[in-house]
């Protein structure tokens, strides 16, 4: 039989709970729920935004003003829905350059 002082066996609980609830959290910051707990695609910052269409924060900046890419504002915030973004993309003007 494997004997523990009560110390040893505090700490090894404690690191086990940490580390589950390590996974728990990484998965709940992956996907939100809706009230009806559907899941729902990530809300993304503006840096996010910008690093996932590898842009400038500017550029990103331009297109919110020009009304080109849909954002939600909460509070001071702004957050984006990639899907939506991406959507709206597929009708941007292309320039007609060459010859």
């Amino acid at each position: 039989m494997i004997q523990f002082d009560q110390k040893a066996l505090k700490d090894c609980i404690k690191d086990a709970i940490r580390e589950e609830l390590h996974l728990i959290i990484s998965d709940v910051q992956k996907t939100t729920y809706t009230a009806n707990n559907t899941p729902t695609e990530k809300l993304l910052t503006k840096r996010e935004m910008a690093d996932e269409l590898d842009i400038s924060l500017v550029s990103l900046t331009e297109w919110m003003k020009q009304g080109k890419i849909p954002y939600m504002r909460m509070g001071k915030r702004i957050y984006f829905k990639k899907n939506e973004v991406v959507a709206s993309m597929a009708g941007f003007n292309r320039n007609k350059g060459g010859k």
